[in-house]
């Protein structure tokens, strides 16, 4: 405390004043401080080393007599009272910068986005950052822009939903949560809404202080799952997503990479993208489960071939396939806007070995992993064979990565692979000649991951 009275007046209004700014700019301050002192602390020591010599040395330097012992022993002794509240000085600027930025702050903040297509795993993937406790993850909030702008696929309207997904996508990763009172139906009243889609995905819009007591007689579509909430107040989630250290967001709407340029050059942001690509037979295999009525077509051609299967049909699944290859051959370029900000992923590599992926795909964000991600992983990869709905989250990866292979008919395998070919060719997933091919459990389906795929 005495060190602290003895600083000038103007040190101290300093250090209070750092203590009410932000703790990048107490960071920075720290450090300048401690290079001053490291310079101080030199000047020290050699005015020190001059005082240890000889007193005839000095003596016969200067033309004098020597100085009495002392003389010697109290300038030295002065010399080591001044060190020592040096050190002290840089401790207490330690300490404080300690109290302001935290001893385990994990570096500056991050923006994940996860950018895949339905039925890829991607929820499977983002519960990875979901289960981190410094990151405020969302869970598919641009369903809300999908269900209210109706845009028709292809020309115009294509780029017309691009920019306003890309431009709804910045002000979340920014912590705007009020701009999805737009397109909530019905809207907020008061900031307050019981509709936002798969609120109980997102572990941050369901912990204190954003869940708040729940309500009586306030339907709830979309609640937390392991708690009782009331309905979500945007205004406390806005202000929880600012708390948080980093920021993650999944979504299956977003396809043309390019469009995101302004979104990864925007200073305010510091964005990573992660695609999430797997095998369309797959994927397809998986939509036929989920989606049933929308693939009626589809099953019934591979069944019974009564009902031919339409060209716009075919048409379609091949623009998803030349859409998710033409952004990853743009990523995998590494344009010098998305230099070291973008990573291919696929699931099959994710279901093989989780933890593994995990560990890249966090390296590549600059994120650390913690103890609770490789937990969470753990228990959620190795789930019953019987134990995995739809929607679960919960795989016994080593198993279902290849699980369609079983399910599929081969002449539907045969479409996608025609439909696909170019997309498969450059993921690494090779192509089944026969019925015997594809069921054969001996012979892969995928290639070796690439190491330029992580950037």
């Amino acid at each position: 405390m005495e060190i602290w009275r003895a600083l000038p007046q103007d040190f101290r209004e300093l250090l209070h004043c750092l203590k009410m700014r932000s703790k990048y700019a107490v960071l920075l301050v720290f450090v300048v401080g401690l290079v001053i002192i490291e310079k101080e602390n030199n000047f020290i020591s050699r005015v020190s080393d001059k005082l240890k010599q000889s007193p005839q040395a000095l003596a016969e330097a200067n033309g004098t007599e020597a100085s009495p012992a002392p003389a010697e022993n109290g300038s030295l002794a002065s010399l080591k009272e001044l060190d020592a509240a040096f050190s002290q000085l840089r401790s207490h600027l330690h300490n404080i910068t300690l109290q302001l930025v935290g001893e385990g702050d994990p570096g500056p903040r991050r923006h994940v986005l996860l950018m895949a297509t339905t039925r890829t795993g991607s929820s499977f993937v983002g519960e990875f950052f979901n289960q981190q406790g410094s990151i405020f993850y969302l869970f598919e909030p641009l369903w809300h822009i999908e269900r209210t702008v109706t845009f028709e696929p292809g020309g115009a309207n294509a780029v017309g939903s691009a920019l306003v997904y890309r431009d709804v996508l910045k002000q979340l990763l920014l912590c705007d949560l009020y701009i999805l009172e737009s397109f909530i139906t019905p809207a907020p009243e008061d900031h307050l809404t019981p509709f936002m889609f798969r609120r109980g995905s997102s572990h941050s819009l369901c912990e204190e202080p954003v869940c708040t007591p729940s309500t009586k007689k306030v339907f709830e579509k979309y609640h937390c799952k392991n708690r009782r909430c009331g309905p979500l107040n945007i205004t406390l989630a806005a202000e929880a997503c600012r708390r948080k250290q980093h920021v993650a967001l999944k979504t299956v709407r977003i396809r043309q990479l390019e469009f995101l340029q302004p979104l990864v050059e925007d200073p305010r942001l510091d964005v990573r993208i992660i695609q999430l690509v797997r095998d369309p037979r797959a994927v397809l295999a998986s939509r036929i489960v989920a989606f049933s009525g929308k693939y009626e077509t589809w099953k019934k051609w591979a069944s019974e071939g009564e009902a031919p299967l339409r060209e716009e049909e075919v048409q379609r699944l091949r623009g998803n396939c030349e859409s998710i290859r033409l952004s990853a051959e743009l990523g995998l370029r590494r344009p010098g806007w998305l230099r070291g900000r973008y990573m291919l992923v696929r699931y099959e590599d994710v279901a093989r070995a989780p933890l593994r992926k995990a560990r890249e795909m966090y390296r590549f964000a600059g994120l650390p992993l913690t103890p609770q991600v490789e937990e969470w992983i753990g228990k959620n990869t190795q789930a019953p064979r019987d134990g995995s709905g739809v929607y679960s989250t919960r795989k016994n990866s080593s198993e279902q990565f290849e699980k369609w292979r079983f399910s599929i008919p081969f002449k539907l395998a045969q479409v996608v692979q025609d439909a696909c070919a170019p997309a498969m060719r450059l993921f690494g997933y090779k192509l089944a000649g026969s019925p015997a091919a594809l069921a054969n459990r001996s012979f892969s389906l995928l290639e070796e991951a690439q190491p330029s795929w992580v950037t």
